[in-house]
């Protein structure tokens, strides 16, 4: 047998020998379909922690469903999203009455609320369902699962597509789109695309766990911005670099024998860690460059 095609039968027979490494990938491209970008226009935005505090603030509500209903996919995806909404409403509106910002709120209400949720989880459920929660399991999704997380994906590609304009003026030139859409045309976009956000989350934590939801979203975005100055090229590359991510991560969790969600994690890592050294503005050509600027 040739190396090529040994090396296409390693990449490959995986996924032809396994229904459940099948729908892995499967939910893998989606959540790259669909979160990579909001990653994008969350780094745009100047809010890259925000998606950090949200997947942790989703966690009482998903507590909640697990409670009263088990691990029953429905249940948590509601109180998830119901938590992580509730979050972003409490965050404005102490950033309206007070003196502290948006961020720094929630960076307070995410904390409480991820340990609210840890201890109503141990309280009711064991330490596996615990670990199941905070973890995920992208090997263990179902078909029930993988609809959801197409629907997420669908919803989040036509929403942006819809936004495109209004998520740009806002990011850009929030003053200008005060102007032309009234005071609460900034902060209607706004909303909508944090709900995105929490969708997107809500959608990963079964298979990366909240802990490691955002991964996924963050890293390939934050890895884009080296590699190009235009925003359709930064989303399209993270869109490849998450779906490389998620493929790579599941071959090397198959074959080593370790948990898929935090490999998938740590493949956008070294992606990451390439794009810093390679990348037209990363490390690497900066050097290059030094000479002939000094010259």
């Amino acid at each position: 047998m040739s190396l090529l095609s040994l090396m296409h039968q390693l990449a490959v027979e995986p996924f032809q020998e396994f229904s459940f490494m099948r729908r892995a990938l499967v939910a893998a491209f989606a959540l790259a379909l669909g979160s990579a970008p909001l990653g994008v226009l969350l780094t745009l935005r100047r809010m890259s922690l925000f998606g950090e505090a949200l997947s942790h603030a989703v966690l009482p509500g998903v507590a909640v469903g697990f409670i009263f209903f088990g691990l029953s996919l429905p249940a948590l995806s509601i109180g998830g999203f119901a938590a992580g909404v509730l979050v972003v409403a409490v965050a404005g509106w102490i950033s309206r009455h007070t003196e502290l910002k948006e961020d720094a709120s929630l960076a307070a209400i995410y904390v409480v609320a991820l340990a609210l949720g840890v201890i109503l989880i141990s309280r009711h459920g064991t330490q596996l369902d615990l670990l199941h929660i905070l973890f995920g399991n992208v090997l263990g999704v179902d078909s029930e699962g993988l609809v959801l997380i197409a629907g997420v994906a669908s919803a989040s590609v036509l929403g942006i597509a819809a936004l495109y304009r209004g998520l740009l003026l806002e990011s850009f030139d929030p003053s200008y789109m005060a102007v032309g859409g009234g005071r609460s045309g900034g902060a209607i976009y706004q909303q909508v695309f944090l709900m995105l956000v929490v969708m997107n989350l809500v959608a990963s934590f079964q298979t990366l766990g909240t802990l490691m939801a955002v991964g996924l979203m963050m890293l390939p975005a934050v890895s884009a911005r080296l590699w190009h100055d235009s925003l359709p090229a930064q989303l399209c590359n993270s869109v490849l670099q998450a779906a490389l991510a998620g493929y790579a991560g599941l071959l090397v969790s198959y074959y080593a024998s370790v948990p898929s969600g935090p490999v998938i994690i740590v493949c956008a890592g070294a992606l990451y860690v390439l794009s810093l050294l390679f990348a037209p503005r990363g490390w690497l050509p900066r050097l290059l460059r030094r000479p002939h600027l000094q010259a």
